[in-house]
Order: structure tokens, then sequence, then C-alpha cells
């Protein structure tokens, strides 16, 4: 076997793992951020409150766990080959979040998430990602950066002004951003550690990892607390999260994909399946709330 597919065997299942460590994650803290009072508004202090929930605290392992899992795929496979892959952790989440809840999963949430992860699935077989140079300067990464700086922007702007399903997916949009160039960093990051702790250190790529990071995680935690449903603000962090990192994969990384037009409409259509799996996602949510109101007042 040669050394880029025994790679894989290392890369894939790593990647699957930190999916279900990333699913079990976004459950637990959906259901600790629910239970915080106060106004549906951005808390920059949110995490501070949430760190007095045990729930809260067992989600933050299994986070660690999915990030070491993660580090170890981007560090032995392309970025466009293993972020797709952790979209699956959208289906772990509705999984564990049902469970839960002591009830069967909901059919359209399992809808959704199928046309999501079935829609990516078709994208990553048609595009046969290759690793690229692995490289990136800083002046390199400032007009990207400016641009999914405007996006996030324009994020948090509308979740300023707007309430509701609204607010909810203006944070997962900001959310899925960062999450995206958390990765591309992330593996930048990998590459930097293959040559010491210090050289890891000694690099930017870490230190722009832990502040987008962070930054993503705290948006996050808000997303998880204004809506009620998991699914419509998981769903838009999960698609955004990969696109956004095939997007810096291919740009930036000098990671390809197949380029012949009967490749490339396949992969159109597997994105827009991923879309109609956020929109079946979005527009679950207040039936889901309904739903939930009328048991609470049965």
């Amino acid at each position: 076997m040669s050394d880029s597919g025994t790679l894989l065997w290392v890369a894939v299942p790593a990647a699957v793992l930190a999916a279900a460590a990333f699913g079990l994650t976004s459950a637990l803290q959906h259901r600790a951020a629910r239970r915080v009072p106060g106004a549906a508004t951005v808390q920059w202090g949110l995490v501070f409150t949430l760190l007095r929930q045990p729930l809260w605290l067992a989600s933050l392992l299994a986070n660690g766990l999915g990030i070491v899992l993660q580090w170890l795929a981007l560090s032995t496979a392309p970025l466009v080959l293993v972020q797709p892959l952790l979209v699956t952790s959208l289906v772990f989440a509705v999984l564990c979040s049902s469970a839960m809840r002591r009830q069967r999963p909901d059919r359209a949430a399992l809808l959704g998430s199928g046309l999501c992860v079935a829609g990516l699935a078709v994208f990553f077989l048609l595009a046969r990602p290759q690793p690229g140079a692995g490289t990136l300067t800083l002046p390199e990464v400032l007009p990207l950066a400016a641009g999914l700086a405007a996006i996030i922007a324009a994020s948090l702007g509308v979740a300023a002004h707007y309430p509701g399903r609204v607010k909810v997916l203006a944070l997962a949009t900001a959310t899925g951003v960062l999450y995206g160039v958390t990765a591309g960093l992330a593996k930048l990051a990998a590459a930097d550690l293959r040559h010491g702790v210090l050289a890891l250190l000694a690099g930017w790529h870490f230190y722009a990892v832990v502040v987008c990071g962070v930054t993503g995680f705290v948006l996050s935690q808000n997303a998880f607390r204004v809506g009620v449903a998991l699914s419509p603000a998981l769903a838009v962090i999960v698609a955004l999260d990969p696109l956004v990192s095939i997007g810096i994969g291919a740009l930036w990384l000098g990671e390809t994909l197949r380029g012949e037009p009967p490749a490339v409409a396949g992969q159109v259509i597997g994105l827009a399946v991923v879309i109609a799996g956020i929109a079946v996602l979005s527009r679950r949510a207040p039936f889901t709330v309904r739903a939930a109101r009328s048991r609470e007042a049965a």
C-alpha cells in the first residue's frame, strides 16, 4: 500500500470519530446553553456562566477529543478531504440530542441532516481532493481574511437587530465561517508542529487558530442559547465550515479538486443538496417549537 493510502486509513477514521465527538459536543452544549436565563442577546461572558454547569463541562471533554482527532486527520490528509467528512457531526448531533430528550429523531431533522451529508458526500467523491503545498504567508491571507471578516461583521450586525430564527442563523453563519478559517489555520499549525513545539509557538498560525477558534466557540454558544431547536444553527455551522475550508484549501494551500465539466457539475449539484438540507432544517424549527410547547402544556 502506498504512503498516501496508508495515511488515508488514518485520516478518514480520525475525521469520522472527530465528527462523532463534535456532534456529541454540540448536543450537550445546546442543552446546557438553553438553561441559561436572561434575554436572548449575544453575551460574550456566556462561557463564564456555562462553566458552572456540569453538562457543559462534560461537553468540553468531548470537544477536546474531537480537536485532537481533527488535528490527527489534518496532519495526514488534505484540508478539502477532512472537512467535508466532519459534516457527519450533524447526524451525530441530531441523534445525541434526540437520545437526551428520550425521543425518536424527528423525521424532518433526519431528512435535513441526510441531505446535508449526502450533498457533501457527492461533492467529496467527485472532487477527489489532492494535497497542496500547505504553506501560507501572512500577506497572502489578508485579502481573504478581509472578505471573511466582512461576512462575519454583517452576520453579527443582523444578529444584533433581528430576533428569533434570523438571529440564530446569523450567529451560526458567523460561527461557521470562523470554524472554517480555524480549520485551515489548524492545517498550517499541524505542519508547524512537525518541526517541534518551539516551531509551533514561533509561527503565527497557532495564535490565529486560538483567536478564531475561541471567537467562533463563544458565538456558537450564543447561537445554541437563542435557538430552541439544535438543528437549524448546527446545520448552518456544519455546512459553512467545510465550504470555507474548501475555499481556503483550494485557493491558498494549493490543494486541487477535479476540474472536468462533469465533475464540476456534480460538485455544484452536491452543494445544492446541502443547501436544500439546510432549508429543511431551518423551516422545521418553528414546528419543533410549537410541538414542544404543546407537550409542555399537556
